[in-house]
C-alpha cells in the first residue's frame, strides 16, 4: 500500500472509537503501521478495560491490507506509556509519530466538581500527554546520539473548551489548555532531535459530544475530517511545520493564534489611580472568545467598558 505515511509507524492512543479511530484507519490507508491504543472503557473513564475496540480497529486496518496491533496499555501510568512506545519499536521496528489522543469527560459546574472528577481528567488528559510523548522523545533523542536522523511527529489533542473556555468544564478546559501549551514547548525542545510538535483543537461528532449536538450535524462534523490534517501533519510533507494549534470544525481548517500580548500602559503607583488605565487597557484590547473563537460580548464576559 503506498500514500504519503508510507512505511511509517505511529502510535495513535484512544483510537478504538471517533476520533481516534479515524486517524488510525486513514494512517493506515495511507501506508502507515499503526499501534492501536485503547483502554476500551466508558467515556467517562469507568468500566472494565478491554482491548475489544483497539482490536476491532486492528482487523479494519489489517483488511485494507496495512499492518496494526493492539494495546491496552494506560496512557496516564509511566509504565504504561513506556510499554506502549516499546511496543511500536519492537513490532516494528521504530517510531515516526505519535498522536495523542485519549481523553475522558466528567463534566460538572466547578461549585459541585469532586476532587476525583478533577483529578481524572487532569490524569488521563495531561500525564496522558506527557508521558507517551516523554518516552518518545527519549527514543528520537538517543537515535539522534547514536548518529540517526529522525523525521518524527507529535501530534496532541486540545480542544476548543481549552482554548477558548466552556460552561461546565473546567476540569477538561484547565487539561486541554495545557497540552495546547505543552505542544508549543515540546515543538521548542524537540526540534534539535527532528521532531515537530503540533496541537489539534477538534469539532466532531462523537459518543463524547453528542449530547451536545442534534444527530444532523453528524454527517458535516464526522470524525474523518480531523483525521485528515492529522495524516498529513504525520507525513513527511510536514517537516517545517511546527509548534502549531490546528481548529479543525468539518471542512473548515484554520490555525488558532494563542495568546498575544496586547496593550500596554505604565502602571501608577497607587492601586486608588488604576481605574482609568485598566479602562484603557479594555478599550483596546480584542474581547475574549466565544467558543466559536469569536469576541464573545454579550455571552457572558465584560464588554470594553467598566
Amino acid at each position: 500500500m503506498s500514500g504519503i505515511c508510507e512505511g511509517r509507524v505511529a502510535i495513535v492512543t484512544g483510537a478504538g472509537r471517533g476520533i481516534g479511530r479515524e486517524h488510525a484507519l486513514m494512517l493506515a490507508s495511507e501506508g502507515a503501521r499503526v499501534v492501536v491504543n485503547d483502554l476500551g472503557g466508558e467515556m467517562d473513564g469507568t468500566g472494565k478495560p478491554t482491548e475489544g475496540p483497539a482490536l476491532e480497529v486492528v482487523e479494519e486496518i489489517k483488511g485494507l491490507g496495512s499492518d496494526a496491533v493492539a494495546n491496552g496499555d494506560d496512557v496516564s501510568s509511566w509504565e504504561g506509556a513506556q510499554r506502549l512506545v516499546n511496543t511500536a519499536v519492537e513490532t516494528f521496528g521504530g517510531l515516526d509519530v505519535l498522536i495523542n489522543n485519549a481523553g475522558i469527560l466528567r463534566d460538572r459546574m466547578l461549585t459541585n466538581m469532586t476532587e476525583e472528577e478533577w483529578d481524572a481528567v487532569i490524569k488521563v488528559h495531561l500525564k496522558g500527554t506527557y508521558a507517551p510523548t516523554r518516552w518518545a522523545a527519549a527514543y528520537w533523542r538517543e537515535r539522534t546520539k547514536a548518529g540517526e536522523s529522525n523525521d518524527a511527529r507529535i501530534i496532541n489533542t486540545t480542544s476548543p473548551s481549552g482554548l477558548f473556555g466552556n460552561v461546565g468544564q473546567t476540569n477538561y478546559s484547565a487539561a486541554k489548555a495545557g497540552i495546547a501549551a505543552f505542544t508549543q514547548v515540546a515543538a521548542l525542545e524537540l526540534a534539535r532531535y527532528g521532531v515537530t510538535a503540533n496541537c489539534l483543537a477538534p469539532v466532531a461528532y462523537t459518543r463524547m459530544t453528542e449530547n451536545l449536538m442534534p444527530g444532523e450535524m453528524a454527517e458535516g462534523l464526522s470524525p474523518r475530517w480531523i483525521a485528515v490534517i492529522a495524516t498529513w501533519l504525520a507525513s513527511p510533507e510536514a517537516a517545517k511545520v511546527t509548534g502549531r494549534v490546528f481548529h479543525v470544525n468539518g471542512q473548515n481548517l484554520g490555525i488558532a493564534e494563542g495568546w498575544h500580548l496586547g496593550p500596554v500602559q505604565q502602571q501608577p503607583d497607587e492601586p486608588s489611580e488604576l481605574r482609568p488605565v485598566v479602562a484603557d487597557l479594555m478599550k483596546q484590547a480584542r474581547l475574549n472568545s466565544n467558543m466559536f473563537g469569536f469576541d464573545a460580548e454579550g455571552d457572558g464576559y465584560p464588554g470594553h467598558e467598566i
